[in-house]
């Protein structure tokens, strides 16, 4: 339960969905997005030897350990850089991630549309057990 840097699990707990971005043009969200050719980069394959390419076309940070109403692409962190972060939801490839959760990129899409924050939409992570406690 106590996410740590490089221990490759995903946050259990629930999480504000603040802010998107991207390499690619904003699809229709509602969230701040960030377009960045550069920043959103996925070079070299996953732990599978699947290609990267793509993944980060469109993401929204889930906000574990990083600042709302900031990019994705900024590494302040809350909780300091030894719990982690850069915690997306991003386009699948095919592989595992990092602590990541992918998803196949139409539905990544219907996602971002439709989201809005004056809701304030928020993901739950983890199993039945975990999150009780």
């Amino acid at each position: 339960d106590h996410h740590r840097a490089g221990d490759l699990r995903t946050p259990i707990g629930v999480y504000g969905l603040s802010d998107a971005g991207g390499r690619l043009p904003d699809p229709g969200t509602r969230l701040p997005y960030d377009r960045s050719t550069g920043g959103f980069r996925s070079p070299g394959t996953g732990f599978e030897g699947e290609s990267l390419a793509g993944s980060f076309d469109h993401v929204i940070a889930i906000d574990y350990n990083r600042e709302p109403g900031t990019s994705p692409l900024d590494w302040t962190r809350p909780l300091g850089a030894g719990r982690g972060g850069g915690i997306w939801i991003h386009v699948d490839h095919g592989g595992p991630t990092h602590g990541c959760v992918s998803i196949a990129e139409r539905h990544l899409k219907d996602l971002l549309r439709a989201l809005d924050p004056a809701l304030h939409p928020v993901v739950v992570m983890g199993d039945h057990a975990s999150l009780a406690r």
